[in-house]
């Protein structure tokens, strides 16, 4: 073991440290690894709250790689909020389901990370009261061990590495490497209204 210089967030703390100061002032590239994925409002400009997605979306504009790693289908207010940004939809916000991901990380420029509880949600990383919101913890760094793991797992997952040993292919909603590889094999399913394909672009689907 090592020592790292990190800082433990809760609560509200975890809002305006993740999100108003890194995430909203990113550069480069903005990756995001959650469980569930909600639509979440945020403060901006003037002290106005709008959706996350309208910052994904100004951050996108300027240029910025963003990357969704989630497990589960977003709720309907963020697919819809989604689908109303032509600039998201295209490929300005990439996103690719494992519903085996239950680690939550934001790495900001590849030179910042965060690792906690806290969900993409308004309860957990949104701007909801300290009287409503979850119960949530969390460090944040910039150690380069610490950067270089999560994001060394997050691209196994997103480009597929861990689907060739994965036995639960057969109920992914959208494995990421083709059909035929891996232990199992995708079977048969119901394609509800809800249902989602992201393919190669991995958009949800309209």
């Amino acid at each position: 073991m090592r020592p790292i210089d990190a800082e433990l967030l809760a609560g509200s703390a975890l809002y305006r440290e993740v999100v108003l100061r890194k995430l909203a002032h990113a550069r480069e590239s903005v990756w995001i690894a959650t469980a569930n994925v909600k639509a979440m409002y945020v403060e901006g400009a003037q002290g106005k709250f709008v959706p996350l997605l309208e910052v994904l979306d100004g951050l996108a504009a300027r240029g910025v790689a963003l990357r969704l790693l989630h497990a589960e289908l977003p709720s309907r207010p963020f697919r819809a909020a989604f689908d109303a940004r032509a600039r998201l939809v295209k490929g300005g916000l990439e996103m690719k389901v494992c519903p085996r991901v239950h680690f939550k990380a934001v790495v900001v420029d590849g030179a910042w990370v965060y690792l906690g509880s806290a969900n993409l949600t308004g309860a957990g990383l949104g701007a909801k009261g300290d009287d409503v919101r979850n119960f949530e913890m969390g460090f944040v760094t910039e150690d380069f061990d610490v950067i270089d793991r999560t994001t060394a797992l997050f691209d196994a997952v997103w480009n597929g590495a861990e689907c060739r040993g994965c036995r639960l292919r057969a109920v992914c909603p959208d494995p990421i490497l083709p059909s035929g590889v891996g232990q199992a094999k995708k079977q048969g399913r119901k394609q509800g209204r809800d249902a989602v394909r992201l393919g190669q672009s991995r958009r949800l689907r309209r």
